[in-house]
């Protein structure tokens, strides 16, 4: 990418916003655009960036043989009254968005277990059809009342969720398990340490759930939480009547060792049992020819949180002061920014071409009239994770890689710089 063609403000980085600075900057670049509370345009460096976390999750949920499909984003109100659940999410919390015109009702997807349950049944009509995992990526609504934290608490995200239709309870365990492996290989691909904990399953609907947590003081969640052990449970569970025994369901049965965390919940897993298959009459017909109702399960992970979590977990500091951010190298949209002063303006044009014709993803700050400081600068506000700078001391031979959040200098060749950067 050349940078001339990106247009980013211009930008005061002392004026950046403490707590949620990554995404401060990028709203001050013009990256992020805010159109009211909770509702944001995204840029080319956020979008690129989900797009690989995209790219990992829905590489360890193939492995998993979870099946990619798409569920409508407008949904009529009879599938919701299918589920006893319209009256619910429009009245009781009060969270869809919803549309009445000459057509009829209908509501913006906070979550699609209706839809998934009407397209699984369609499919799976046979024992023989089961165990299946449905999974999506898109736009969700939901009308939070108090937004906070930029993409941490939105009203409208990016999701990956998922459903698992089972034969039986037994069977729905072992996908609600085979489910939280998958999550933990996400996780770790992406670089977030995260604290799967007990929590309530809310307006989804049943009793067995799920969080996947990551310790921030950014977070607005408290958990309770026994790192020598890594278990732990949302605060809210004790207030459970049955909360003994619906702990030890989890195998916690001392919770004198968990101590109080703030936390950031970026998935939620949940067993539902039968609740949607009975109340909307859904049902399959198994081997001895009666017809019997889905045992499911639905998953989620929320991908804005998840980049939210990765910028503001790499904030660079200089002398206690904000300097930007760096990507974790992996996942970033482009690995190195390439900076250059006049003299040496052809020779970075070439290795701009040579990176890009072997699939590294680059930007060169072709910008005018701009200091080394300057462009210095800027690759720590799009944070790109590697810099070369092309200036006085270029020898028009090797090139010095610089990372931008250990300060490590490597010294190559032409020769040798796709090994390095690969």
């Amino acid at each position: 990418m050349r940078l001339s063609k990106l247009n980013i403000k211009k930008i005061n980085i002392n004026d950046v916003d403490k707590s949620y600075s990554a995404q401060d900057i990028l709203m001050k670049l013009g990256e992020l655009y805010q159109f009211e509370s909770g509702i944001y345009g995204y840029g080319n460096i956020w979008n690129k960036l989900q797009r690989n976390i995209e790219d990992i999750i829905v590489d360890e949920l193939d492995k998993a043989d979870c099946i990619q499909v798409d569920f409508p984003i407008l949904q009529p109100r009879k599938i919701w009254d299918q589920s006893s659940r319209w009256d619910v999410y429009t009245k009781e919390s009060d969270i869809m968005f919803t549309l009445n015109n000459n057509l009829g009702e209908y509501g913006l997807a906070p979550t699609a277990e209706e839809c998934a349950t009407l397209f699984g049944a369609n499919r799976l009509q046979s024992y023989k059809t089961l165990p299946a995992i449905y999974f999506q990526i898109g736009e969700k609504f939901r009308k939070e009342i108090r937004t906070r934290g930029y993409l941490f608490r939105p009203r409208t995200f990016t999701m990956m969720d998922a459903y698992s239709f089972d034969k039986t309870e037994e069977d729905m365990h072992k996908t609600f398990n085979k489910m939280h492996d998958v999550y933990i290989n996400i996780f770790n691909r992406i670089g977030i340490d995260v604290v799967p904990v007990v929590s309530d399953g809310g307006t989804i609907g049943g009793r067995v759930s799920e969080e996947f947590q990551t310790l921030t003081n950014l977070g607005e969640d408290i958990i309770l939480y026994d790192k020598k052990n890594n278990v732990g449970l949302n605060k809210e569970v004790l207030d459970f009547e049955d909360s003994e025994t619906f702990l030890k369901a989890f195998g916690i049965s001392n919770i004198e060792n968990l101590k109080e965390y703030h936390s950031l919940e970026l998935g939620n897993n949940f067993e539902l049992g039968t609740k949607y298959s009975d109340s909307m009459k859904l049902y399959f017909t198994d081997e001895n020819g009666k017809s019997k109702p889905y045992y499911m399960g639905c998953y989620g992970i929320g991908l804005g949180r998840i980049t939210a979590c990765i910028l503001e977990n790499n904030i660079i500091r200089e002398k206690e002061k904000i300097k930007g951010f760096s990507i974790p190298y992996n996942i970033a949209p482009y690995k190195v920014q390439i900076i250059y002063n006049e003299n040496n303006r052809k020779e970075a044009e070439k290795l701009y071409s040579y990176l890009l014709e072997n699939n590294i993803q680059s930007i060169i700050d072709d910008r005018e009239n701009l200091t080394i400081g300057n462009r210095i600068n800027d690759v720590y506000v799009l944070g790109t994770p590697k810099m070369i700078i092309l200036g006085n001391h270029f020898d028009n031979a090797n090139y010095i890689i610089e990372d931008t959040k250990t300060k490590e200098k490597i010294s190559v060749d032409i020769d040798n710089i796709l090994n390095e950067l690969k």
